[in-house]
């Protein structure tokens, strides 16, 4: 699978907005596309842990 460049990813953000969309709006929406896109990355190179693993490694921070 290939991913979106952050670039296209984030001018297909600007298009969806209002005209009237304040520049924070835009950077959030832009900060979330990028988080996705990082996340998709991790996915693609199985740089990710299950559910159940990350509640073991966090148990003893409580």
């Amino acid at each position: 699978m290939q991913t979106q460049s952050l670039r296209d990813a984030a001018i297909d953000v600007i298009k969806t907005l209002p005209v009237a969309a304040s520049l924070e709006e835009i950077v959030y929406q832009i900060n979330i596309v990028a988080q996705v896109l990082e996340g998709l990355k991790d996915k693609q190179n199985a740089n990710v842990i299950s559910t159940d693993d990350l509640l073991k490694e966090t148990e003893s921070w409580l």
